[in-house]
């Protein structure tokens, strides 16, 4: 009976919390085609890409999210006051990319604050391809240096969670990341 009772709650959990995950609120007035869905480990987070700053790289964001890319990428690179960072569905550990060849910079004026979204890159500033990072906090060292993606217009309070470390031990992930126009 017991063991009939887990199967049955087992099923019903795998049927009602994918639907669960993917009913996240959008805030009103975003644009859906440019506005990502990324249900985390520790809740969903929400940022609308900023086409109009940075096209190329919004572009790649939705490209790899439609393909699936990000779901179950950990968040590699962690470092408490300053970022988190994912995005490596090759290898996990920050040293892949994306099949796509890499994106020339498109650096604005956009300054990197509490829950700006923005590019990793490797040394050389058009070395952009799938990784990005959020940042905790006032990060204006970055300012002109980075590609500002987007920005976090929900469950910051979920990234504030993700675990900390260089490399993180026993990372968070994301769990999956939609385009918000492909929710339904």
């Amino acid at each position: 009976m017991i063991r009939s009772l887990t199967a049955a709650f087992a099923i019903v959990c795998a049927l009602v919390l994918p639907a669960a995950a993917q009913s996240v609120k959008l805030p009103p007035n975003v644009d859906r085609q440019n506005t990502i869905i990324m249900q985390t480990t520790k809740g969903p987070v929400v940022f609308v890409l900023r086409a109009d700053l940075a096209p190329q790289h919004a572009e790649r964001i939705k490209t790899l999210a439609r393909e699936g890319y990000y779901d179950n990428v950990p968040f590699h690179r962690v470092i408490e006051g300053f970022m988190a960072q994912t995005g490596d569905g090759q290898y996990g550990n920050g040293t892949g990319g994306s099949r796509y060849p890499n994106l020339p910079a498109e650096f604005s004026n956009v300054p990197f604050t509490r829950g700006t979204v923005g590019m990793a890159r490797a040394s050389s500033p058009n070395s952009a391809n799938s990784q990005f990072f959020i940042t905790f906090g006032d990060a204006s060292f970055l300012n002109g240096q980075y590609t500002v993606i987007g920005q976090v217009v929900s469950g910051m309070e979920n990234v504030d969670k993700i675990k900390r470390g260089e490399p993180v031990a026993n990372p968070d992930k994301i769990v999956s990341m939609k385009v918000a126009a492909d929710v339904k």
